[in-house]
């Protein structure tokens, strides 16, 4: 307020422009503080345009700038702080030449110099390998050079030494397969990249260097539609993959797209290109003195590329761009970074620190930081702003001295990758969630709730479980190891609920009881490595799922042998791809869910699979027809109609959506046990969830999806849990976000078109910062918990309603208290999708009902506040926020209150009733019940009592009065009183006998002293005797 009148005066209702003098003393007065120096500063430094002048709008101005970059050499001053190394296993044998993130399907892929190609799903575990090869050359001398991303189109492109370019679609039925083949380029191939316009993701350009020092580029206009053109001489219009030459793209043969080049590395080996749209320019690199670091300039109507060269004393082997600095930095082999302006010659700065040769860096664009990798195994951190290393990694990296290496960071994620040769590393960072509480040291991957102990047992990735109280979420127990230092993936409980089972990912099961001893150890990856995804304890059998497409089952009723081998599942298999999940329904349904998202019903007695569903058309149609549609011809007279019916029956969300097997994939599966009967009359009774956050409901009865609905927009794949009364329905997904559905009256019978509405919403929840990995519910003094397990190394505990209660580990210890009932929130009206029609606005709007809890008003009199409140503007706002706030509940009489708190709050209180006439017992009233006596009016006189002189005058006779047998027992209470006092008489008048033969010579002073000894003794004696005296007495 100060600064502000400076630019208003009093005169003045409007702010105006001040000079450097008048700003220099009005400030100065204002503030009180300061010299006039600083102030002339701060004008300078305010006049940029040097107007000579200064309003309000430039103060502020630069006050909003000076804070933001406050706060942005704030954060890249933060130190990251980084997780144990993992290193990955892999199939390469050979130096891996390139790793690309896929965004489309949120997976990584690694390919080697002999081909082979790694799929890593999102956690980093390997799904798939793969060889990519070419018809040009053998594969015992096939050489891949580079790979790359096209992410606009779902295509991948591989370089070969063969002097080609392979694009691979990754929407085909068969994964990897090519569909255009550049050939007849005129050197080899060693690096490439690709970019695309967000906004028009029609335009893209693919540029690449080779082995002479050329740099050529291939500018698409028309990429979503199509690459490349069909060649006119091509007649088979199924050919699976079209051969281009190199020479019709430089002729301009395609309309599609046309071509760019310069030579300006004079024939060296180009190491690096990148395409950069903001400067629209080709950067490249080579590790020569001269023509170091060249751009092409992308400019419009000059047919050679316009280039400008840097050089740097023996070259460089990498480079990065950073559009928010404008910077190049650029890994010298001369032991330093080096940052460059792109249109100056000269460096802006070096980073020394390396002692050898750098030969990776890469831009965190978000910290402004750089990472810089040199052959001696050392990682540098460096902070763009002050130009200075904030950290260095260095003893942690594998031991080995000729290696090849590649630095891929990816920034959302924050997963920064290094391959030494064939092997793969991983340093991942952690997130800064300040004081975040933890309830383990590393991620979560489950928990299950006891309810025999009402106990919470969690596990991690380290091979640790916890055991937590659910009343206060202290820790119990904790065992660690349990599968060595390999990962836990899930866990599940017996029916008993006195054992628990853990699943790693060395697949082995091991079975253990509460005090932490193994008792049995399941062989189900049979010696090897397995992703298990899930455990499914049945009355007769085990069944582990997750890694393979056969379901892997342990018949042991009572298991007598430590090390179990699995046993053989009688339907064999029945998937086209990875069991992820099943369910169970009694007595003796079972159903599975793979990673292409179909789902098979099986007969768990006979093991043999009664029906599949699945939710894209085309793909149901073609998962072994002849075989099920003979079976269900063989026994349902109507299985022609209901299977056309299942055809037409197919995903709505499919439309909008890449046919990928990503977006079908199954991670939950559940039973809705909790409905009794509803299968039959054509409701849903079975849920599933998994890609694209979409949930899907389904009847196994009549084999139909009823219904499915987006729970989590733009999630990538979430899981869910159900509750056993089949009311609720909990969605998690990858970002920490947790949801509550009402599914009470969802889908309880069959409809013509699938339902795309959504249940009722009872809350959300930001539960945790990172991937949700597993949701349980349970019951805890009539309220519905909901457990959920993150990868940011917490457990929460919240309610229905969406409170959080706690997280396990927690200073405070919680109390769990009387559950508010949960309301229903408002959803908007989504757009449905029906066949024939694309988008219909759904007309009907969700019910909206809430809970209100009676709470006595506290009646505030605006009138009552003192003027102070009512004359500025900070008490005018809070005057308005404490009227509205809630109001606390006043005191009220017992006769009012009706939900009193304490430990007798169960029991009905009102005040006692006024009792005006006691009623006469009846014993009173009619003695002849109660007693023998007959008692009559003229019989009163006879009872009287006599007179105090009418008594009779005879001498008192105790003996008349007591038993004899209390006499003499007394009498002889009484001489053995006597005896014990005339020995005490004995034992004083010994005493004094002894005394007396010691005594002196009989002097006058002795004489006097004995006397005075003797008297007091005899009054000693004296008072003792009639202490004795008095109590044989009494």
């Amino acid at each position: 307020m100060k600064i502000q009148k400076v630019f208003m005066p009093p005169s003045f209702k409007e702010f105006v422009s001040v000079n450097r003098k008048s700003f220099i003393d009005n400030m100065f007065t204002a503030l009180g503080c300061g010299v006039e120096e600083e102030y002339g500063d701060l004008f300078d430094r305010i006049d940029v345009a040097r107007d000579g002048f200064v309003n309000w709008d430039k103060v502020t101005t630069f006050m909003l700038l000076e804070l933001y970059e406050k706060e942005e050499r704030t954060n890249s001053s933060l130190v990251p702080q980084w997780k144990d190394i993992k290193f990955l296993q892999s199939h390469h044998k050979e130096p891996i030449q390139s790793i690309v993130y896929l965004k489309n399907s949120h997976r990584y892929l690694s390919l080697s110099k002999e081909g082979w190609l790694s799929i890593w799903g999102e956690n980093l575990k390997l799904q798939q390998t793969l060889r990519v090869a070419t018809d040009s050359v053998r594969l015992r001398d096939l050489w891949v050079t580079s790979m790359i991303s096209l992410a606009n189109v779902n295509k991948v492109a591989v370089a070969f030494t063969s002097k080609e370019i392979c694009f691979y679609d990754l929407n085909s039925k068969e994964e990897f397969s090519c569909q255009y083949k550049l050939h007849g380029i005129c050197n080899t191939l060693i690096c490439m990249h690709y970019w695309y316009n967000p906004e028009d993701e029609n335009e893209a350009v693919l540029t690449f260097g080779d082995v002479c020092g050329e740099v050529n580029a291939i500018c698409f206009t028309t990429a979503l539609i199509s690459l490349f053109e069909r060649p006119t001489s091509s007649t088979d219009e199924q050919e699976t993959t079209i051969a281009i030459t190199w020479q019709e793209l430089v002729k301009g043969n395609h309309k599609c797209c046309f071509t760019l080049q310069h030579k300006g590395h004079n024939k060296e080996w180009v190491r690096q290109v990148s395409y950069c749209s903001n400067l629209e320019a080709f950067i490249s690199c080579a590790t020569t003195s001269l023509n170091t670091l060249v751009l092409g300039w992308k400019e419009k109507g000059t047919a050679p590329m316009r280039t400008s060269s840097i050089h740097v004393n023996e070259g460089v082997n990498a480079f990065d761009y950073h559009p928010g600095l404008n910077l190049i930095a650029s890994a010298a082999v001369d032991h330093q970074v080096y940052l460059w302006n792109p249109h100056m010659s000269k460096p802006n700065g070096v980073l020394r620190g390396h002692l050898t040769s750098v030969i990776a860096v890469q831009f965190n664009i978000t910290r402004r930081q750089l990472f810089s990798f040199s052959k001696d195994k050392v990682l540098r951190i460096w902070d763009m702003h002050h130009q200075l290393c904030v950290q260095r990694l260095a003893g942690i990296f594998p031991k080995c001295l000729d290696f090849q290496t590649i630095l891929y960071f990816n920034e959302p994620s924050g997963q920064l990758f290094t391959t030494f040769n064939n092997q793969l590393t991983l340093l991942e960072m952690k997130q800064e969630t300040g004081k975040c509480v933890k309830s383990h040291e590393k991620s979560v991957t489950c928990v299950l709730y006891n309810s025999l102990f009402k106990q919470v047992i969690s596990s991690d990735i380290g091979s640790t479980v916890t055991v937590w109280m659910i009343e206060t979420g202290q820790k119990i127990k904790q065992f660690s190891g349990c599968h060595g230092n390999s990962e836990i993936t899930t866990m599940a409980l017996d029916d008993s609920e006195t054992r628990f089972f853990t699943a790693s990912v060395d697949g082995t099961v091991k079975i253990w009881d509460f005090n932490g001893h193994c008792h049995h150890k399941l062989n189900a990856g049979r010696d090897q490595a397995a992703d298990i995804s899930q455990i499914l304890i049945l009355k007769r059998s085990i069944l582990v799922l997750g890694w393979e497409r056969i379901i892997t089952v342990f018949r042991m009723d009572t298991p007598t042998e430590f090390f179990v081998q699995p046993s053989e599942w009688k339907g064999k298999s029945e998937h086209q791809n990875d069991i992820l999940c099943a369910a169970f329904l009694p007595p003796q349904t079972l159903a599975t869910g793979s990673y292409d998202g179909e789902i098979v019903v099986w007969n768990n007695n006979s093991e043999k699979a009664s029906s599949r569903f699945h939710p894209c058309l085309n793909r149901a149609l073609k998962s072994k027809p002849g075989k099920y549609n003979l079976l269900h011809q063989q026994e349902e007279p109507q299985a022609v109609d209901n299977f056309s019916t299942v055809s037409s029956r197919y995903s709505l969300f499919t439309a909008d959506r890449e046919d990928s097997e990503f977006n079908y994939i199954v991670s939950r599966l559940f039973f809705l046990e909790g409905r009794k009967n509803v299968s039959i009359a054509g409701g849903a009774n079975l849920v599933a969830c998994g890609g694209c956050g979409i949930v899907r409901f389904w009847n196994t009865f009549k084999s139909l999806l009823l219904a499915e609905f987006e729970a989590h927009a733009n999630a990538a794949s979430i899981i869910m849990t159900v509750d056993k009364n089949s009311d609720y329905l909990i969605t998690g997904d990858v970002n920490g976000h947790i949801k509550v559905w009402n599914i009470q009256d969802y889908c309880l019978c069959s409809n013509d078109i699938v339902i795309t509405q959504l249940p009722p919403m009872v809350a959300e929840i930001q539960a945790h910062n990172d991937c949700i990995n597993h949701l349980e519910t349970c019951v805890q003094d009539d309220c519905l918990l909901i457990l959920s397990a993150s990868a940011d190394c917490s457990i929460v505990l919240s309610d229905i309603s969406g409170s959080v209660i706690g997280v396990f580990g927690q200073d405070e210890h919680w109390r769990i208290g009387e559950c508010s009932p949960p309301s229903v929130i408002k959803v908007a009206p989504k757009e449905e999708k029906t066949v024939g029609q694309k988008h219909v606005r759904s007309e009907e709007c969700l019910s909206v009902f809430k809970h209100k809890i009676p709470i006595t008003e506290e009646k505030i009199d605006p009138d009552s506040r003192i003027n102070i409140w009512k004359s500025t503007v900070l008490g005018n706002r809070f005057r308005e926020n404490r009227i509205q706030k809630r109001p606390r509940p006043q005191l009220s009489a017992w006769g009012k209150m009706q939900n009193p708190i304490g430990t007798f709050s169960s029991l009905h209180m009102e005040d006692l009733e006024k009792i005006i006439d006691v009623p006469e017992p009846d014993f009173l009233q009619n003695p002849h019940k109660y007693f023998d006596i007959k008692f009559e009016d003229t019989d009163y006189e006879k009872l009287m009592f006599p007179m105090l002189s009418e008594t009779p005058k005879v001498a008192f006779d105790e003996k008349s009065l007591f038993p004899k047998e209390m006499l003499d027992r007394e009498n002889k209470t009484k001489l053995l009183d006597e005896e014990n006092l005339n020995g005490r008489k004995a034992a004083v008048n010994k005493k004094v006998l002894r005394v007396k033969s010691r005594r002196p010579q009989r002097t006058t002073v002795g004489i006097r002293v004995g006397k005075q000894f003797d008297n007091s003794t005899q009054k000693e004696a004296d008072s003792f005797t009639k202490k004795n005296l008095k109590k044989s007495i009494s």
